[in-house]
């Protein structure tokens, strides 16, 4: 069961980045990978919000949220990809604003959602 818990959450998670993503470049034209960011952002606002509020939660759901939503949801990979391909372009500001602005971001709604 986990693992189709698993499987539903990933796939659900990586179609809700995907709209995140077309959405985003409709409405924002530029190198700066701003979708990624949001997915992130949004993600470790859910895996926050469902790891500390709901720690009695069944194992099954926790895998479908945690595991498979968020893990759909958010893409390290992608951050790294685009990352690189700014570094390629030398788009230093951008570069240095990408990677500011999702780890410190990322952490801080982690850190906003652990203490609440």
């Amino acid at each position: 069961m986990m693992w189709l818990a698993v499987f539903i959450g990933g796939g659900l998670g990586s179609l809700t980045r995907f709209g995140v993503s077309k959405i985003t470049m409709h409405y924002w034209a530029s190198s700066f990978p701003l979708a990624t960011l949001i997915s992130n952002v949004i993600s470790c606002v859910l895996l926050g919000w469902f790891a500390y509020k709901f720690q009695d939660a069944s194992s099954t759901l926790k895998a479908l949220v945690i595991i498979g939503f968020c893990g759909g949801f958010s893409t390290f990979s992608t951050f790294s990809y685009e990352t690189l391909t700014l570094i390629k372009q030398s788009e230093w500001l951008f570069v240095i604003a990408n990677i500011l602005l999702s780890v410190s971001a990322c952490l801080f709604v982690l850190w906003v959602m652990a203490k609440n």
